[in-house]
């Protein structure tokens, strides 16, 4: 029998039992290998933290599936189904459960030579490109990522990628700034952004970056945010927040000329589908382009979920990767 994770009501989370459909023509059954908690997304719901109105009441409705960032196995075909073959490792967007069936075309390919549980980040890795892409930086462009979390550790490595320097990123949390120098950051800064603005560090125009980008989806820091990037810069707010009536806008946006531009997991742009950033995510991954080492910093059985989600909301500080661990479920479907 296959299980999966379900959210019935607000801070509550438990796994249930159900029956994975046969594939019908264009589909295929993918057995899970891992998922990855995507922390800001499922807390966000776990806790109900969004106001009404918003596009996360409807997004987040109880019972909720969460996660959608999986690796999987495909285990079945469908008719009229040769590709992606069996056995075959596949990136999917769809919530932690051990069996999924969905449409062929939906399934991403691994390559050869990537772990799982590196691959599994493809799909915060998307977001951090959505976000890149809004900045639009260029070679050597000056860049500031606030938030050292899942999403700004992508935000920082295609920043990297895209040859842009330098690029500093600030977070009270010390623990995760080990991980954007190692995926590119050049400057770290342990401390709160209204904390750095409050001790100066950029009284000179010189020392203000011409993008900022504001991880945190915490609508206190988007005012402190404001007042950092340089005159006529740019800042990208890229943390989906639940709470944006509290999103307060400065005098900074119209005296120094600012532009604020949203960008999100679910946007086009500049032509880039889903499948060609996962593909180049996968490829800057094998080459080592991007240094994922350490990324992952605790995994679970499906069955300890309710560890699982404590630690993520009461500890959130102390983590960076929380992915779940499907190898061990063991049981095939006819």
């Amino acid at each position: 029998m296959a299980r999966r994770l379900v959210m019935p009501e607000k801070r509550q989370i438990t796994i249930e039992e159900f029956e994975p459909m046969r594939p019908l023509p264009g589909e295929v059954r993918v057995r899970a290998l891992y998922s990855l908690m995507s922390t800001g997304t499922e807390l966000t719901v776990f806790n109900q933290r969004f106001a009404p109105g918003t596009h996360w009441e409807m997004f987040g409705q109880y019972p909720f599936r969460p996660g959608y960032t999986m690796v999987g196995e495909v285990e079945a075909l469908g008719p009229e189904v040769d590709q992606p073959a069996l056995g075959q490792r596949v990136a999917i967007r769809r919530s932690h459960a051990s069996h999924h069936v969905l449409p062929a075309a939906a399934c991403m390919p691994i390559p050869d030579g990537l772990d799982s549980k590196d691959a599994v980040w493809f799909a915060l890795a998307k977001i951090g490109f959505r976000g890149s892409q809004a900045a639009g930086y260029r070679l050597g462009d000056h860049v500031m990522v606030i938030g050292a979390g899942p999403v700004g550790q992508m935000s920082v490595r295609w920043a990297q990628a895209a040859g842009c320097w330098p690029i500093a990123v600030v977070d009270a949390v010390e623990s995760r700034l080990d991980l954007a120098r190692q995926g590119g950051a050049t400057t770290v800064i342990a401390k709160p952004i209204a904390q750095l603005i409050e001790d100066g560090a950029f009284a000179d125009e010189a020392a203000r970056p011409k993008i900022v980008i504001d991880t945190t989806g915490n609508p206190a820091v988007f005012s402190d945010a404001l007042r950092v990037p340089a005159r006529f810069g740019r800042m990208v707010i890229l943390g989906d927040t639940g709470m944006p009536q509290e999103m307060r806008m400065t005098s900074d946006v119209i005296r120094r000329g600012l532009t604020v531009v949203g960008a999100h997991d679910m946007q086009v742009r500049e032509g880039w589908k889903e499948q060609e950033i996962d593909e180049l995510f996968f490829q800057f991954a094998l080459s080592g382009r991007f240094d994922l080492r350490g990324l992952n910093s605790h995994v679970f059985r499906p069955d300890d979920y309710q560890e699982a989600y404590e630690l993520a909301d009461t500890r959130r500080g102390e983590t960076m990767g929380i992915v779940f661990d499907w190898t061990g479920e063991g049981a095939r479907t006819a």
